[in-house]
């Protein structure tokens, strides 16, 4: 077994080390979600912290770790008899983010099952994690039916199993440690707020700080036992102070000031439910057991707060997790000192920090203002942005300019200020025609991995889903001519029968957005930006990519890389400036390749391409030619497309109309991007799109 990294040997990252710490004094704090950039210690510290962890009692021979002293009425192994105990580390299970459901809950043990006729429960890694740490590195990147079975584990203390004939229940606490990238992708709530605290991670810009990490790592690297050894002093003053801690929990007083900071903290930050409240009174208290106290002090209150609330305080859908701490501190000091009791009063109004007495890890600040400024007003698409145009707007009129669509005020490279985006609003359901086979997500439906059983089938090369019971009806018939003399089941390959599950995948939904002079008015980029949002947002709930190209001026570039980031997202779309020519067949030819790239990295993923322009083509000869030309790219490979129509004005050329027909698509005015009206837009791109699919597939 290789030596772990001494946790009290990693530099800096105080506000992760105490979060780990807190959850080792107290596991009812209930877990840390690590957030940060690469290369920063996340999964170091999480691996270190198992070293620290007190050795947990066990029932000898259990193999779900019941505590002797009050074991488990139901477990599968019991009933234990007294005396039968021992003790052993505490374990740290890793979750890898490819798991199957199978290895994370346990299945029937199909060996036993078939060579002994018996039902036999082999359990997974919820069992594993009891009274341990259940470790999930890349979080954000966890499979959804997996991130449903580990919400009701972490619910209800207990893994239930209802399959293949079994049917389990055993019990599954677990401290739930998890670290992410936030630029691969949010988590979703429900998860989220199953972390009880989460810490923002950097790497520091000290270069003193950065070199004691390299020198650190490296003298690691050369001995880890010789380094290990150098810090033992340090880590056995650790564990003792932890075990410590936990003695002295008992005895924490929480009283009714520290209380009602606690409550009118999370009353001024809106954050839903009750969760925050209770995780926050955990941590204070473990807060106040680290630093050695039997009473809640006013900084426990707001070193709790700044761990627990930051990912759990209501935020506009792209904000990032953050408090305002001056906000925070006027809600403290305003509900300090309003016990009645004398000695709560005393304590819940001391301003003055106490310095950790024994100059442990203390808690710095856990993130800052993640709010970002209020979004304008959502602008009125009523279909008449011509009678009232803005200062801004590139007046092209109904007319198409030969020279250079984006003349008026822009010419050839007028660039407007980006407009902001309108606030987003909530779509239906957008899905993609058909049964696709691409990754998991929430959207269309597909043949994948995990899902709801739909049949059985012959296994195409390696057996991944066994159907037990089309498994066991195939075999049946020929037990006597095989000679079946005992009470196993003589299964032979040909048996063998894989399960064919039918659940939802993500698809690409790419935006190929007209940013050019004809684009400019302010009212209609407003629009557009919030309809994408709107998408995006919806596409990170349902495990989709999304991705952006814009054209403008002579060229079309990748505004947004295919992605699941919403943050990224908002930030490129917000900045997306306007102005210049219309080059679309530049932007369709940039979109053919984006699609082109991605089906080379994930064959199975199915997209859909929305393009959003009035239908102008400028620059260059014969744009309009070169354009159509283009489009047609898209019908032959049968790509579901639809062109939102973004023209004005009192004369109407119908050019995206004509686009849209290139395309094997749809047409619909920039009307239709309102809330009640988006989801119809892709209701109606299914029809035409697999209708223009199926005929160009069978051309092909």
């Amino acid at each position: 077994m290789s030596t772990p990294y001494p946790f009290t040997a990693l530099v800096g990252q105080e506000d992760l080390r105490l979060a780990l710490l807190l959850n080792a004094v107290s596991p009812a704090v209930g877990g840390v979600l690590v957030r940060g950039e690469k290369g920063t210690a996340k999964s170091t510290a999480v691996r270190a912290l198992s070293a620290l962890m007190p050795e947990v009692d066990v029932v000898s021979g259990c193999r779900f770790s019941c505590d002797p002293a009050s074991p488990d009425p139901g477990c599968p192994d019991g009933p234990h008899e007294t005396g039968a105990s021992g003790s052993r580390p505490a374990r740290m299970v890793e979750l890898p983010v490819g798991a199957s459901e199978d290895r994370l809950v346990g299945a029937l043990d199909i060996e036993r099952a078939l060579a002994e006729g018996v039902k036999a429960f082999e359990p997974g890694l919820l069992a594993d994690a009891h009274r341990g740490i259940l470790y999930v590195d890349e979080v954000n990147l966890l499979h959804d039916h997996l991130v449903d079975l580990l919400l009701d584990a972490a619910a209800m203390g207990a893994s239930y199993v209802e399959r293949e004939g079994v049917s389990v229940r055993h019990a599954s606490k677990f401290l739930l440690v998890g670290t992410m990238n936030p630029e691969e992708g949010e988590l979703r709530p429900q998860l989220l707020d199953r972390f009880g605290l989460t810490v923002e991670v950097a790497a520091s810009r000290e270069p003193d700080q950065r070199v004691e990490v390299v020198r650190r790592r490296l003298a690691y690297d050369d001995d880890p036992a010789g380094f290990a050894g150098r810090w033992a002093d340090e880590e056995s003053a650790v564990r003792a102070r932890i075990v410590a801690a936990r003695d002295l929990l008992p005895e924490v007083r929480l009283g009714d000031g520290a209380l009602r900071q606690i409550a009118a903290t999370c009353a001024a930050f809106e954050v839903d439910g009750m969760r925050a409240d209770i995780v926050m009174a955990r941590t204070a208290t473990a807060l106040a057991a680290w630093a050695g106290r039997t009473d809640v002090l006013a900084e426990d209150v707001r070193q709790a707060a700044l761990l627990a609330l930051p990912h759990r305080r209501r935020r506009a859908p792209f904000d990032a997790p953050g408090l305002d701490e001056d906000k925070l501190d006027e809600t403290l000091e305003e509900f300090g000192g309003q016990d009645g009791d004398e000695g709560d009063r005393d304590e819940g109004g001391d301003d003055d920090p106490d310095p950790d007495p024994d100059g442990g890890p203390d808690g710095g600040p856990g993130g800052g203002p993640g709010g970002q400024p209020e979004p304008d007003d959502a602008p009125r698409v009523d279909g008449e942005p011509a009678a009232q145009p803005e200062s801004g707007e590139d007046r092209e009129g109904g007319e198409p300019q030969p020279s250079g669509g984006g003349g008026g005020g822009g010419g050839g490279g007028g660039e407007q200020t980006p407009a902001r985006a309108a606030e987003p609003f909530r779509t239906k359901v957008l899905s993609v025609p058909g049964l696709g086979e691409g990754a998991a997500g929430r959207r269309s439906r597909a043949r994948t991995e995990h899902g709801r059983t739909i049949g059985a089938r012959r296994p195409r090369g390696a057996l991944t889903k066994l159907h037990l019971a089309a498994t066991v009806q195939a075999a049946a018939p020929h037990q006597r001519a095989r000679g079946r003399s005992g009470p196993g089941l003589v299964v032979r390959r040909d048996d063998l029968r894989q399960a064919s599950r039918e659940g939802r995948e993500g698809n690409l939904v790419l935006f190929v957005v007209d940013a050019s002079g004809s684009m400019a008015a302010r009212q209609r980029m407003s629009a557009v930006k919030g309809a994408v949002l709107s998408l995006l947002l919806d596409a990170y709930q349902r495990r989709d990519k999304v991705g952006m190209v814009t054209f403008r001026g002579s060229a079309a570039d990748v505004a947004l890389p295919p992605t699941s980031s919403v943050d990224a997202a908002a930030v490129r779309l917000e900045s997306l400036p306007t102005g210049g020519r219309t080059p679309l067949a530049a932007g369709l030819l940039k979109a053919h390749e984006v699609l082109r790239v991605e089906r080379l990295r994930d064959p199975a993923r199915r997209a859909l391409v929305v393009v959003v322009t009035d239908g102008r083509a400028t620059g260059g000869p014969e744009p309009f030619a070169l354009a159509s030309r283009a489009a047609r790219l898209f019908g032959a490979d049968g790509v579901a497309s639809v062109v939102v129509d973004c023209e004005s004005g009192p004369v109407r050329l119908g050019l995206a109309g004509q686009l849209a027909g290139e395309l094997g698509g749809t047409a619909v005015t920039l009307d239709e991007l309102r809330a009640d009206s988006i989801a119809g837009l892709v209701k109606d791109v299914r029809s035409s799109g697999q209708n223009s699919g199926q005929s160009s597939r069978r051309a092909a």
